[in-house]
């Protein structure tokens, strides 16, 4: 009976292990990619391509474009190699010396994203930077989301991701306040007032803004560690066979997976719709800055919308996916998103879908803000279902190659929602119209999930 209580002891600290990897993560999703350093990329960037002669419609399309490109060769980046890492791993026994290898790489770019002073002179490097940190975090992920069939049964899973990626939500939204009460600084003062860093940072060279990338850091330093005592690595010895005996299996499981039709077409369906989803996150408060002028205190506000939104759908939805499963959860959301998607290349600062708005009319706010909210909450709860859902595609003898394909389904197109993006920003000269494409790539995500089994093929 002790045995088997120590178990128990053991398995729920490892589930609570795996948790904090969510919450130590995501403020670079949150901060980094969509509310804080992404808008602030765009402003830096256009003001530089304004000052070099460009007029504004144009320097607000280049700064969305090369945003879309540094986003497009990471996410091709993540797309061939993550597969790669995570069958070599599996055929050696070994993930924790690329979890490691992958957090500090992450942790080290992270905090050269300090760098990106205003003047524009470091858009170049900085975006390089931040695509390496994105790699690396996403790289991080296949490993650390290999480890989730093993901590409880099918309609366990899923209840297991939605609470992590909740927590993951709430560290979110935490982050932000801190970064928005304390570093912050927009017109000299952070969102309550204070100095940028408690008077320490220069608001003239935007220090509290680019604070940013050290808390990023620091904040991953410390929330970790739970994940790296908790979560232990089986302790046997590594399998023979190395890189050309891992290259072979992934082969097999390749082309085993056309044999699957469950399973490839749940591939395609998330090849799909998380590329666009992405494309909402990379791209929302871009779109924000430079289609509705926003300032970044009102993007500040939509964070903490977007977040708390996050974390309460999220959780909601692993209970509905223990329930129901995770299939509609997935066609719910994406539903959400389409609708989300319309609202944004329908609307301007003066105008609705060619309903003009009266002068000074807060409607466009107030749609954006609500669209922040869906955004946020659908996000959340289409990846912990996907996450759920791919477990029931799992060969647990190979899970780090399944998430491995799991990261190459959301990643192998992640090029192309920027691209796309990019190219239709770049031919109209529209950064609202530029959005369109998403809606094109939900709608192809909803029709493959016809084909996908609600219970997968994977027995439990």
């Amino acid at each position: 009976m002790s045995d088997a209580v120590d178990e128990n002891i053991k398995l729920k600290k490892r589930v609570q292990g795996w948790m904090m990897f969510d919450w130590a993560t995501q403020p670079f999703y949150t901060l980094g990619l969509t509310f804080i350093f992404g808008p602030y990329f765009a402003s830096v960037a256009s003001d530089t391509f304004l000052n070099s002669g460009m007029d504004e419609a144009t320097a607000d399309a280049s700064a969305q474009t090369i945003w879309s490109w540094g986003q497009a060769v990471a996410g091709l980046f993540v797309a061939v190699f993550g597969i790669l890492a995570g069958a070599y791993a599996d055929s050696t026994g070994r993930r924790m010396p690329w979890l490691w290898a992958a957090s500090i790489i992450f942790v080290i770019c992270a905090w050269m994203l300090w760098f990106m002073v205003p003047d524009g002179s470091a858009i170049w490097s900085s975006l390089i930077i931040f695509s390496i940190a994105f790699v690396a975090a996403e790289f991080a992920l296949v490993f650390t989301n290999s480890v989730l069939p093993s901590l409880g049964g099918r309609k366990e899973v899923g209840k297991i991701s939605g609470n992590g990626a909740a927590l993951g939500y709430t560290g979110g939204i935490l982050s932000l306040f801190i970064m928005l009460f304390f570093f912050f600084d927009d017109g000299g003062k952070t969102f309550i007032g204070l100095e940028p860093g408690f008077g320490l940072l220069d608001p003239e060279n935007r220090e509290g803004t680019r604070a940013v990338g050290p808390l990023i850091s620091i904040w991953f330093i410390i929330f970790m560690v739970p994940y790296f005592i908790w979560v232990k690595e089986d302790k046997k010895p590594n399998q023979q066979g190395g890189f050309s005996k891992s290259m072979s299996e992934l082969k097999a499981s390749m082309l085993g997976m056309l044999k699957r039709p469950s399973l490839f077409s749940f591939m395609g369906a998330q090849m799909f719709y998380r590329d666009a989803l992405n494309g909402l996150y990379a791209f929302g408060g871009v779109y924000a800055v430079l289609v509705l002028d926003w300032d970044l205190t009102q993007l500040g506000i939509f964070g903490i919308i977007g977040g708390i939104s996050a974390a309460l759908v999220t959780w909601v939805s692993g209970k509905y996916d223990r329930k129901l499963g995770p299939k509609p959860v997935i066609y719910f959301h994406v539903w959400v998103l389409i609708f989300v998607s319309f609202c944004i290349i329908g609307m301007s600062r003066t105008s609705f879908y060619g309903i003009v708005l009266p002068v000074g009319s807060n409607l466009p706010d107030i749609i954006f803000y609500i669209c922040g909210a869906a955004i946020g909450g659908s996000g959340g709860g289409i990846y912990a279902a996907s996450r759920s859902m791919m477990v029931r595609h799992t060969n647990k003898a190979r899970p780090t190659e399944a998430f491995g394909l799991f990261a190459l389904a959301g990643k192998a197109t992640a090029f192309l929602a920027p691209l796309l993006i990019g190219i239709f920003t770049y031919l109209l000269n529209d950064a609202r119209l530029g959005f369109s494409p998403v809606i094109g790539l939900f709608i192809l995500g909803m029709f493959l999930l016809r084909w996908v089994h609600p219970d997968g093929d994977q027995a439990n």
